[in-house]
């Protein structure tokens, strides 16, 4: 996988932490410095995991799917662009709670948010890419764009949210064709 086709995954799967991120800090519940640490940092950590976790369990099976890994790794992405634009189109908030950037909500939401990212990296390992740059990548740009959307979040409001996770959804399934169209 090229470098730029890293970064675009890496935009796309940020999109969920990006739209929580700034749903908290436009709903005025995740304020200040503090706050913008702990989700940026606590979205990135699970968006680093995550695709090692995927990439683990792809490695272990994808001698018995070689044959059809481009359509698994299509269809994983898919999947996940899929429901990425159907949550934009929904206009479903998340249920934040009082802040959440603290304790178990943090961590629900870390979660929450980074379960597509699990799905990337057994595609990853579907499709022969290593897994450790690939996912330091996907960890510093969600941490990244998590922290400038808490900082945008009260001037540009939740609205912008789902514009994001539309856009990286059509980002993922974009690149999914790509792998497809690439072997076949």
């Amino acid at each position: 996988m090229r470098f730029w086709e890293l970064l675009v995954v890496a935009v796309g799967l940020s999109m969920d932490a990006v739209a929580v991120s700034l749903a908290a800090s436009a709903s005025n519940r995740a304020r200040g410095g503090r706050a913008m640490f702990r989700l940026s940092f606590h979205f990135g950590l699970f968006q680093f995991l995550m695709p090692v976790i995927g990439w683990t369990v792809g490695v272990s099976v994808a001698r018995y799917v070689e044959s059809i890994d481009h359509w698994v790794a299509f269809g994983l992405l898919a999947f996940v662009g899929g429901r990425m634009i159907a949550a934009s189109f929904a206009g479903a908030e998340e249920d934040l709670g009082r802040d959440p950037s603290r304790g178990a909500t943090l961590v629900m939401l870390s979660v929450a948010t980074s379960i597509d990212a699990l799905a990337i990296g057994l595609t990853l390992a579907m499709i022969g890419t290593g897994i450790w740059v690939a996912s330091v990548v996907i960890g510093l740009v969600t941490a990244t764009l998590s922290c400038l959307a808490v900082a945008l979040g009260r001037k540009v409001g939740p609205a912008v949210g789902a514009r994001m996770e539309f856009v990286g959804g059509v980002a993922l399934i974009a690149i999914g064709v790509k792998i497809l169209a690439d072997h076949l």
